[in-house]
């Protein structure tokens, strides 16, 4: 009887394991530069209202992307302890397989396309 090869072998979750390093390591990056950048709005003194205005915006914008990054974080790190668990690739919903194409775009992403659609559907 002919075993079955598994799914995941060891070099598929290494190049997986290295996109993640690597984007995670790109967000870092990028919260360190929004914090210095928001640090320095913060002691610019804006001339006028229309200054404070879009200063005040800057602002904001730049932290509502950091909440982004962080919250892409948060699911690069539990992609990166589910492939130490060599349990990647799977679907924590209806526990089928990611298609490989789906994890190329979104290696964090912790669903398939369709418990993904019926998660956005559902909270709609």
């Amino acid at each position: 009887m002919l075993s079955k090869k598994p799914a995941w072998t060891k070099k598929d979750l290494d190049e997986y394991r290295k996109k993640l390093v690597a984007r995670r390591n790109e967000i870092v990056h990028k919260l360190s530069e929004f914090q210095t950048e928001s640090k320095q709005i913060e002691t610019d003194i804006a001339q006028d209202l229309a200054d404070k205005a879009e200063s005040s915006y800057t602002k904001e914008f730049l932290l509502s992307m950091s909440d982004a990054e962080r919250n892409e974080l948060l699911y690069i790190d539990a992609a990166l302890k589910r492939i130490e668990k060599r349990e990647y690739g799977n679907c924590l919903m209806c526990q089928k397989e990611i298609g490989r194409k789906r994890l190329m775009h979104l290696p964090w992403t912790p669903l398939c396309i369709e418990c993904e659609e019926k998660a956005e559907t559902d909270s709609a």
